[in-house]
């Protein structure tokens, strides 16, 4: 960098040096396989703003810093700087980065991230595309003294201050100096930042695992769960997009997409549910950004992918079929959503008087359908929704539509056994003021032996039909679910990054909201100790817990367990950030005294985390209280002596199979009514009473008693 304005006398220690460095950047990229030119710039890392961060790198054994080795960023205004200095090499490096994709449309973009750790799956470079003015504009000074030999440089020394002082330019390299060895661990090592690092993931073979497995996917407005066997549910904002109740033995709420084989008329579905037929092969991938259902049944493999898009409220699900038969395949896959568009205390309370109010219309230059809840007052928002199908394949025949219930599934069928799909009858088309609506798309393919199609099934929700429409015209775009993937990874890393949470602690938190979402029959308490509790959601009313949201309680006496509130924090926060807000009560169990250096250092952790800059939002839902046992009272809660220290649930290491987590053991609470000036009806899971989850320690046991 100093070459950029200051001349390095033939022999002198700048001369020197310049040439040392660029020869070492070069080997070392060489080393690695890469274009060379390290220096400090953004990588691919962002905030939550998605702005790029940035940081210093260099070669190990230049940098005096520890730890070069971890990182591989290569900066292109770092090759224009040596351009300064080997003139050749530095153009064909510069070369080298335009092929691999460092150039744009105003120069060349600020760095290519070869950091294994930050790389999507599959990826060998990301692009961090973005421009920093002093880096473009060092590039342009240090191109222009390579052209000009030296112009920038003759400008500077021409001032009378600068010509006094040339002279320290002719500093010559000292003989007697102490050699500073690199690590030896950074030289042996060189290929260590660009080891592949496996995705962590939770993988699950079978559907019937008897803990429901659930997967939270969320842009922080639009948000879907999903279950190993294919279910769960979409909500938007304060809204239920689809119906869903928890149902831990049917469990067949959520969308899905079925599956036909023309000729022989058997029928399946991505999932296992809600067909439940069991295939061949099954396997569920949980990524943080996405999920994979993938399952062979016969001849036909299915693989679906499901991702919710950061930019737009908006779900993506893309169905990849292949055909390993020796003969030409028909199939008709046909999807299904029952709609809500409104609230679920508002949906449970009389749900068929909600479905009264959403009319759809079909729009057959798109091939999609949209729906929208009419409004029953002024004051009341606008919401619509669309669900459009696109196929990359051979195609047989238009689309067809249905968004009729009642027609769709045939009179005594459930949705195990609709007539639409298991007759092989045709879809009605109808569309308008249904009395249960749901919306359903179907398309035929065909393949040929070893032919592949993908069918691409979004779902959008927006606040006009004008803007519905457009979303419904861009999702139609194969490129959409590409842009979409790159989206939700980098999303996801950001949250991540974020929150100051590793992904073995966030597939952690996604496995403890599982006992969240479903109860556990294998925790449920004993029949008496449930018939002694005869405390509602009333006994909270006085700690300002109302009871309508999941309860999340953990127990601390000592000052040494404060790791497992910093973790439950983490995931409070990472919850909301998914969709699914609880209630977390912190109760301090050590008895009061005059310092109350717990109570203290709790409030310090609760009121400098991201929960707490959160909750005083307006409509924030999931707050975090500390609740003092010696200021319960008895009707409160009451908590039976005993029992050792605690400790913190350790994040599970996932490789490939999913390890089990050891998650705290829950404590289910009767049922809660409605504290005074309350909604009338619980905002989460209508079909069924909140529930309290209590983290306790080994042998404790926390109840309501009245």
């Amino acid at each position: 960098m100093p070459a950029l304005v200051m001349r390095s006398p033939s022999g002198s220690l700048l001369y020197q040096t310049y040439r040392l460095v660029v020869r070492r950047q070069m080997s070392y990229g060489a080393e690695q396989g890469v274009p060379w030119g390290i220096s400090e710039s953004a990588y691919n890392v962002r905030d939550l703003d998605l702005t790029y961060q940035y940081s210093n790198f260099g070669v190990p054994g230049l940098g005096l810093e520890r730890g070069l080795s971890d990182d591989l960023v290569i900066a292109p205004y770092a090759t224009a700087l040596a351009a300064m200095v080997e003139p050749a090499a530095a153009a064909e490096n510069l070369r080298r980065l335009a092929d691999v994709g460092a150039r744009g449309s105003y120069g060349f973009y600020e760095a290519l991230d070869y950091t294994g750790s930050r790389l999507p799956e599959g990826a060998t470079v990301a692009i961090v595309r973005a421009y920093m003015a002093h880096h473009q504009g060092m590039t342009l000074v240090a191109l222009s003294n390579v052209l000009r030999e030296g112009g920038m440089r003759a400008w500077f020394h021409a001032e009378p201050i600068i010509q006094a002082t040339e002279l320290l330019l002719q500093e010559r390299a000292p003989r007697d100096v102490a050699v500073a060895r690199p690590r030896v661990e950074e030289v042996e090592a060189p290929a260590h930042a660009r080891d592949f690092k496996a995705p962590v993931f939770r993988q699950f073979t079978s559907p019937h695992d008897p803990i429901r497995r659930t997967h939270l996917l969320s842009n922080g407005r639009y948000s879907v769960m999903l279950t190993a066997a294919g279910s769960g549910y979409s909500r938007c904002g304060g809204l239920e997009v689809t119906r869903w109740r928890e149902d831990v033995t049917r469990d067949h709420w959520g969308t899905y997409i079925f599956v036909r084989d023309v000729v022989s008329g058997a029928v399946w579905s991505t999932g296992y549910q809600p067909t439940g037929v069991e295939p061949d092969a099954y396997r569920v991938t949980f990524f943080e950004d996405h999920a994979e259902f993938f399952r062979r049944d016969g001849a036909i493999t299915t693989a679906l992918e499901v991702l919710v898009s950061p930019e737009d409220d908006a779900e993506v699900r893309r169905v990849s079929i292949t055909n390993f038969d020796v003969q030409d395949r028909e199939l008709e896959l046909t999807s299904y959503a029952e709609l809500v568009l409104t609230s679920a205390a508002a949906d449970a309370a009389h749900p068929a008087f909600s479905k009264l109010f959403v009319q759809t219309e079909s729009l057959p230059r798109l091939e999609a359908l949209l729906a929208t809840r009419r409004v029953r007052s002024p004051e009341e928002p606008s919401v619509w929704a669309a669900h459009v199908v696109v196929v990359e394949g051979e195609s047989g025949g238009g689309a067809q539509f249905e968004t009729d219930r009642a027609r769709f599934l045939g009179r005594g069928r459930s949705i195990r056994t609709p007539m639409s799909v298991i007759d092989g009858r045709p879809l009605s088309n109808t569309t308008g003021s249904v009395l249960d609506p749901i919306v359903s798309l179907r398309r035929r393919v065909r393949l040929r032996p070893g032919e592949s199609a993908h069918l691409v099934f979004s779902t959008l929700v927006t606040s006009s039909r004008d803007a519905a429409v457009a979303l419904a015209d861009k999702y139609r775009d194969p490129a959409t679910f590409d842009r979409t993937v790159t989206l939700a990874w980098t999303q996801a890393q950001v949250q991540l990054h974020h929150l100051g949470i590793d992904p073995n602690e966030a597939h952690l938190f996604q496995d403890l909201a599982g006992r969240i979402l479903y109860s556990d029959p294998t925790l449920r308490p004993s029949a008496d100790t449930l018939k002694r509790n005869r405390s509602g959601a009333a006994a909270l009313w006085p700690y300002g817990i109302s009871g309508d949201l999941p309860i999340i309680l953990v127990r601390i006496d000592e000052p040494e367990d404060r790791d497992i509130v910093r973790q439950l924090l983490r995931a409070h926060e990472y919850w909301r950030m998914k969709g699914l807000p609880v209630d977390l009560v912190i109760l301090n169990e050590k008895a009061h005294s005059y310092v109350a250096d717990l109570q203290t250092s709790l409030e310090t952790l609760v009121r400098t985390s991201q929960s707490a800059l959160r909750q005083d939002r307006p409509g924030a839902q999931g707050k975090v209280f500390i609740l003092r046992r010696d200021l319960l009272s008895e009707r409160g809660a009451r908590c039976p002596p005993g029992g050792g220290p605690g400790h913190p649930p350790e994040p599970t290491r996932h490789t490939g199979r999913a390890a089990r987590a050891r998650p705290p053991r829950p404590v289910e609470s009767g049922p809660a009514s409605t504290p005074p000036g309350e909604s009338g009806a619980p905002d989460r899971r209508p079909a069924s009473p909140p529930r309290a989850r209590v983290l306790q320690r080994p042998g404790r046991l926390c109840r309501r008693r009245p």
